[in-house]
């Protein structure tokens, strides 16, 4: 079985493409048409207001890094490490046209290309031997092409699986092609903290370390079962996976067919902590189990999703022991999967979706479940469905949320409303 699985993988060949200091380079190349200085050579940054001095740092330059600024502190503070750094808004529109050139060049090179994020691609390179019979000299004519047509620079990862393409993409920048093959793992990727692991959040780190797993290679050489019950089953045993460098997730041009419920929120303020966090999470939480309820479904997957300011994703998921549709269970799981997974960067999006939807009211009791509590949860889901069905979504919000911000408690509140109306839309056209 294990020769099989280490055949299958070595035919692979995956690409990931990663655009350097994407919001700066982006901003750059316009400047540089419109006869300005070019961002990446000075100590400059892009996101807050320049006049008021006031947002987080969403890119910086080299040389501002140098002056110690960092990426998601406030800009009054890094103004202060380097008091003549240049401040640029954010330019969303240019972003959107960037990305969708860059990933446009990416695609004539494969059929099979996964955006990642706004500025990240993986391409699956497998099968292209005659077209591209060197996948080092196929790396650095993307590369180049895209500086050349574009006039911004990109890292390309190179490897057997999307994992390890992009461990290596990370490697020493910018404009540069790495490889990261099984047979180079304990040299190049070992060595490192345990912090760089892909996915591997701050809370399950923190744990590791304690435990004294400080490297990837300390990781990769544990019992898998002592990780497990460091940081849990299932992440536990994705990250060990990680560690040894497999990952058999397939490249996929389309997203997966959503077939759940999902809410998400996005936010013009920073989210830094969280307090601010937990409130939105049992809004959205709140949103998905009353759809459910409605539909008399319930949930066996439940999966938190959010996004850094670089707009990068980042997805959590965990199957449950039982079927549900109870908010305050749905919102627990949420809760955990936020605390494994998030590293503590500002973030602009948070959502949180159940799947595995099924019909069945069979329910294994647990001998450590509080049956009292369990029934006191569904009854307060149940008088909040009644009185939303009688005066509409927006007229009650479970405390908890109040108290953490009004702002998300609206926005909860307002995307109920939508999602009832459009409801009562569909069944009058039906």
């Amino acid at each position: 079985m294990r020769e099989e699985q280490t055949k299958t993988t070595t035919e692979r060949l995956i690409f990931h493409v990663d655009v350097n200091s994407a919001f700066l380079s982006w901003e750059s190349v316009r400047r540089i048409k419109e006869g300005l200085p070019d961002l990446r050579d000075i100590p400059a940054c892009i996101g807050g207001d320049p006049t008021k001095r006031t947002g987080i740092v969403v890119a910086k330059s080299i040389p501002a890094k140098k002056c110690g600024v960092q990426t998601g502190e406030p800009v009054a503070m890094a103004l202060r490490k380097c008091p003549n750094m240049v401040i640029v808004p954010s330019d969303f529109d240019l972003y959107v046209r960037c990305s969708r050139a860059f990933k446009k060049i990416c695609a004539s090179y494969t059929p099979v290309m996964e955006s990642f994020s706004i500025d990240e691609v993986f391409l699956d390179m497998t099968g292209t031997s005659l077209l591209y019979p060197d996948p080092i000299a196929a790396a650095h004519e993307i590369k180049d092409r895209i500086y050349e047509e574009l006039g911004f620079t990109v890292n390309i990862g190179i490897s057997t699986n999307k994992l390890l393409a992009k461990m290596a993409s990370d490697f020493e920048k910018p404009n540069k092609v790495h490889t990261l093959f099984p047979e180079e793992i304990p040299e190049k990727m070992w060595p490192f903290p345990v912090r760089e692991l892909l996915f591997l959040g701050k809370a399950s780190e923190k744990k590791l370390i304690e435990a004294g797993i400080r490297t990837i290679g300390d990781l990769a050489h544990a019992r898998e079962a002592d990780i497990q019950t460091l940081i849990g089953k299932k992440n536990g045993h994705q990250l060990y996976q990680y560690a040894r460098g497999i990952d058999d997730s397939p490249v996929k041009a389309q997203p997966d067919e959503a077939k759940g419920f999902s809410a998400e929120t996005t936010f013009n303020e920073d989210i830094i902590s969280i307090e601010q966090v937990n409130p939105i999470l049992l809004a959205q939480c709140d949103i998905v189990a009353a759809r459910m309820r409605r539909k008399k479904k319930k949930c066996t997957s439940v999966s938190v999703t959010f996004r850094t300011l670089e707009f990068r994703n980042r997805s959590h998921q965990t199957k449950l022991p039982n079927a549900t549709d109870v908010t305050d269970e749905i919102y627990r799981c949420a809760k955990q999967l936020f605390r494994e997974s998030w590293k503590g960067e500002p973030l602009r999006l948070i959502g949180v979706a159940v799947t595995g939807l099924t019909e069945d009211d069979f329910e294994q009791l647990s001998l450590f479940e509080d049956p009292e509590k369990k029934e006191k949860s569904r009854k307060l889901d149940a008088a909040l469905d009644a009185i939303r069905q009688k005066y509409g979504n927006d007229k009650v919000t479970r405390a908890s949320i109040l108290n953490g911000t009004q702002g998300i408690a609206r926005k909860a509140k307002a995307e109920m409303k939508n999602d009832a109306e459009s409801c009562e839309l569909r069944n009058q056209h039906s």
